[in-house]
C-alpha cells in the first residue's frame, strides 16, 4: 500500500468535518472541579505549616526549659504550653 493517497471529488464530496463544540456545562464542571482542588489543596497546606510551626516552636520550648530546669523540665514545658501569659506576674 502507497504512503500516499490521492484524494479525488468523490472523496471530497463525500468528507464530513465535524468541530467539537465544548458544552458550557462541562467547562463549568472542570472550573469547579479545579477551584475545589485548589481549595483542598491550599488547605492542607496551612494545615501542615502549622502543624510543623507548632512544632518547632514546642522544640525550642522543651529546650529553653531543659537548660534553664535541667531537674524540672517537664514541669516547665507544661507550665509554658499550658498557662503562656501566667508566668509574668
Amino acid at each position: 500500500m502507497p504512503s500516499v493517497r490521492l484524494v479525488t471529488e468523490e472523496d471530497i464530496g463525500r468528507t464530513m468535518v465535524t468541530s467539537a463544540s465544548t458544552l458550557p456545562s462541562t467547562v463549568w464542571s472542570y472550573i469547579g472541579v479545579s477551584a475545589l482542588l485548589l481549595a483542598m489543596i491550599g488547605t492542607w497546606l496551612v494545615w501542615f505549616s502549622e502543624v510543623i510551626q507548632r512544632s518547632l516552636q514546642e522544640e525550642g520550648v522543651r529546650s529553653a526549659c531543659q537548660r534553664a530546669m535541667p531537674d524540672a523540665a517537664d514541669r516547665c514545658f507544661d507550665t509554658v504550653v499550658i498557662d503562656p501569659g501566667r508566668g509574668r506576674r
